[in-house]
């Protein structure tokens, strides 16, 4: 089993977030790494144009993602997939959208060696660094396991403050918990049970345009920060929350793989007006680095 290491070693974590976090015995945390980490995630010379970095697709102004409906690599190259928020990626167990990657170890590397995205070797990376491929790979893992969000408004009203969440945002909160089932793929303090589902996002004419983890199944996001992270979907095709509530009130796109829990959900214009209303309280405090 992986140790646990306490995080508030190293930096003071977020309301609404658990203390403990899984870190590779191979790639402990450390104030040093951590520092490192986030100098590489900025720094353009991981491209090979040296026109992009890490955080050209996941911009902490954006609650770490992008803004845009796929993912954009050098030389303006497009992806098929949108670059997904990496907040509290550290609690995660797999990574990407299909779950392909199973250390954030792993999910450092591929952007850097995809020619659509940064483009690079590992004998490239490795002569502009100074650094072995495992340093880099091991310094971005760690410097992601500190950007972390919490203290919400939410998390302020679960802790006790029933000021904190308005009437409006506490129906909201009983019907993502009741009526509209958001509860059933969005838990725990992440606001993900990290399973793969297919919610018909994926059907475009008679069949599947991206089949994901397999049978167009794609891996539940966090919901911290949603606000601040459209476009929605592994596709960027729903522009906006009301966007993404009306996709779900519907039931999604009827396919042969659908997953068995999404059904019309039939909520009112009130209904959906309060959820998103919620859903926006999820905003709070995004911590990064030795912060």
């Amino acid at each position: 089993m992986k140790p646990l290491l306490l995080l508030s070693l190293v930096l003071r974590p977020p309301l609404g977030l658990d203390l403990y976090m899984p870190v590779p015995e191979a790639n402990p945390l450390t104030p040093q790494k951590i520092a490192l980490g986030r100098r590489l995630f900025f720094d353009k010379r991981l491209s090979r144009d040296g026109t992009l970095s890490c955080a050209s697709c996941h911009d902490p102004k954006l609650a770490f993602s992008d803004g845009h409906k796929v993912a954009r690599g050098i030389g303006g190259a497009e992806g098929t997939r949108s670059a997904p928020a990496i907040i509290n990626r550290g609690y995660g167990r797999t990574f990407f959208w299909d779950g392909r990657a199973k250390s954030l170890e792993q999910q450092a590397l591929e952007p850097i060696l995809n020619p659509k995205e940064l483009g690079m070797t590992e004998a490239e990376v490795e002569r502009r660094m100074g650094l072995k491929i495992a340093e880099v790979t091991a310094a971005l893992a760690s410097y992601v396991r500190t950007i972390r969000s919490g203290d919400s408004r939410f998390d302020r009203y679960a802790a006790g403050k029933s000021g904190a969440l308005n009437d409006l945002e506490k129906t909201g909160l009983a019907l993502f918990r009741g009526k509209a089932r958001c509860n059933a793929c969005h838990i725990g303090p992440n606001f993900s049970e990290e399973q793969f589902h297919n919610t018909g996002i994926a059907w475009r004419d008679g069949q599947l345009a991206d089949q994901g983890a397999g049978e167009g199944k794609f891996k539940v996001p966090t919901l911290r920060e949603v606000a601040r992270t459209a476009p929605y979907m592994h596709d960027g095709s729903l522009a906006t929350l009301e966007d993404v509530v009306d996709y779900y009130d519907r039931g999604g796109n009827a396919n042969p793989g659908l997953d068995e829990d999404l059904h019309p959900l039939h909520l009112s214009a009130e209904d959906k007006r309060a959820l998103v209303a919620f859903l926006r309280s999820l905003s709070g405090t995004i911590r990064e680095g030795n912060r």
